[in-house]
């Protein structure tokens, strides 16, 4: 276990953010084990609660915001409203699966964007964000 805190710790400290116990416990089940996952506020709460963890929702998503602004989680949002947060940060494209309403990577080579449209005056592309909505036949 001591292996999976460090993983945490050091992601955290390698954004600059202060490693409180709460914020370590969350990084230790957003990157513990080394793998990149998609979870929403309330997902990672369960998580947490079933770890053990005592850490209320609010917090939870005070933390995830901030994992974001720090540059270590990305935010996704699906239909405006619902928000789920990747650790991989590379740019990549997503299959959102409106049956389960689960978030997964999509293979980034596979995709093509040959053209955007002009950003209005004033203002910048920052980034372009795919999600793919799929239903089963």
């Amino acid at each position: 276990m001591e292996q999976v805190t460090a993983r945490g710790e050091i992601w955290l400290a390698g954004a600059g953010l202060r490693p409180t116990r709460q914020r370590i416990a969350l990084a230790d089940l957003l990157v513990g084990d080394g793998n990149d996952r998609h979870v929403t506020a309330e997902s990672l709460f369960d998580a947490a609660r079933d770890a053990g963890e005592k850490v209320s929702l609010a917090t939870v998503y005070n933390t995830l915001k901030a994992f974001c602004e720090a540059g270590i989680l990305r935010e996704i949002v699906v239909d405006g409203s619902k928000s789920y947060f990747d650790t991989n940060m590379t740019d990549h494209p997503h299959f959102f699966w409106e049956d389960r309403a689960e978030l997964t990577d999509a293979p980034a080579d596979e995709l093509e964007i040959s053209r955007l449209p002009n950003a209005p005056d004033g203002a910048e592309i920052c980034k372009v964000d795919v999600v793919i909505r799929l239903r089963r036949r």
